[in-house]
């Protein structure tokens, strides 16, 4: 297994699209009941602003996109590009607040392979040579484990439903 790196592109998008989706409706199996996996739509998903700030990625294995991610120096915590009321493009100032750690998704077909994890580690040392020394993070049910092992603790917990159930969400931070 060779899994690499790179920065995501805007021809990417509709891959990356394919990932999530697929993401979203198995990997939270389990978690999270019908409704609430259909709800977590409304509030996950694909945000553009990541692609065009240089700061999305896309895991490759074996030449296949086994997961994507990214972090920014944004102020928005969660959400894609149809999340009304949640974008806040503010740029955060490194001295005094936390990056965020964005869009984190793994094909299914790739889960427990170690993808979210190197992403994950990949994004906070881009953060921290931006100077940030802590991030933060809107965890779902289903990522909430890998954020733990990795260092993150939860500082509060939300439900959001945007989209019609309510969907059960992490924020949580860590030092970097």
């Amino acid at each position: 297994m060779s899994l690499s790196i790179r920065p995501a592109t805007v021809d990417d998008l509709p891959q990356l699209s394919t990932v999530m989706d697929a993401a979203i409706g198995e990997l939270q199996q389990g978690f999270l009941d019908p409704e609430q996996i259909a709800s977590s739509r409304a509030v996950m998903g694909l945000d553009r602003q990541l692609v065009e700030d240089g700061t999305y990625f896309v895991a490759e294995i074996d030449s296949e996109i086994a997961g994507c991610g990214g972090w920014s120096r944004r102020a928005t915590l969660y959400g894609g590009d149809h999340s009304a009321g949640l974008r806040e493009p503010r740029l955060l100032d490194p001295a005094s607040e936390a990056a965020r750690v964005r869009a984190m998704y793994t094909h299914p077909g790739f889960a427990r392979r170690g993808v979210g994890r190197a992403l994950l580690s990949h994004c906070e040392e881009r953060a921290r040579a931006e100077g940030f020394t802590t991030c933060e993070l809107m965890g779902t049910r289903s990522g909430e484990p890998l954020y733990r092992v990795a260092g993150y603790e939860v500082i509060e917990r939300i439900e959001d439903s945007t989209g019609g159930a309510p969907v059960p969400l992490a924020r949580m931070r860590k030092a970097i």
